[in-house]
């Protein structure tokens, strides 16, 4: 993600590129859905709804555990290089190729549920991304154990058309039927790494505007 509200200090993307997908958003609508996968969680994710997510804080995730979907908590972003700021993304078309996150991708997948994400331009005009006609984008991700606590980082892939005139980056936003498979199914794991995300719908809270 662009600057923004961000500081690029603080919060990076792998290997301190320009930050994307570095604030997204939960509500009513994704507590309910994620719910359905874990109805003992309804009351606390009912409870924890409708509120922005930022790098560092404890976020819903899915992980794939004895066969199935489980949900939890994790905190967003991985410590940085040598303890400094945190790596809150990761390019999904390189990870395989990079220890820092082939591990994780081979054995601790995750799905960040949301319902949807912001974006500024350099003209610094806030743009949010969403589906309309789904109540969650499922975003692929993976974690790993730092001092005793899991932390997530979110895939980034090219950006679609429906985000290309915002960032060249957008989250790796997964179907339904696909973020089972990316959790519970290793083969399927490059394939959905190279996979297209589905078009989405764009709000902009003010946009400026020129005679010339």
């Amino acid at each position: 993600m662009r600057a923004g509200n961000q500081n690029e200090n603080q919060s990076v993307s792998e290997a301190g590129d320009e930050i994307m997908c570095g604030r997204y958003y939960v509500d009513f609508q994704v507590a309910e859905e994620v719910g359905k996968l874990a109805p003992d969680w309804e009351r606390k994710l009912i409870a924890g709804a409708k509120k922005d997510i930022h790098p560092s804080e404890e976020a819903l995730v899915l992980t794939g555990q004895g066969g199935e979907a489980v949900v939890g908590t994790m905190r967003w972003g991985f410590p940085g290089y040598q303890g400094k700021g945190l790596i809150i993304n990761a390019r999904a078309e390189g990870v395989l190729d990079k220890p820092f996150f082939r591990d994780s991708i081979l054995h601790r997948r995750c799905v960040i549920p949301a319902k949807g994400f912001y974006e500024w331009n350099k003209a610094k005009e806030k743009s949010t991304f969403y589906r309309k006609k789904s109540p969650v984008i499922w975003m692929a991700g993976c974690y790993k154990e730092y001092h005793g606590e899991n932390r997530f980082v979110i895939l980034t892939t090219d950006a679609n058309v429906s985000v290309a005139a915002i960032h060249d980056r957008m989250p790796l936003i997964l179907e339904q039927q696909e973020a089972e498979a990316w959790l519970l199914d290793d083969q399927a794991v490059e394939f959905l790494l190279h996979k297209i995300p589905p078009l989405l719908e764009r709000e902009q809270e003010y946009e400026q505007m020129t005679l010339f």
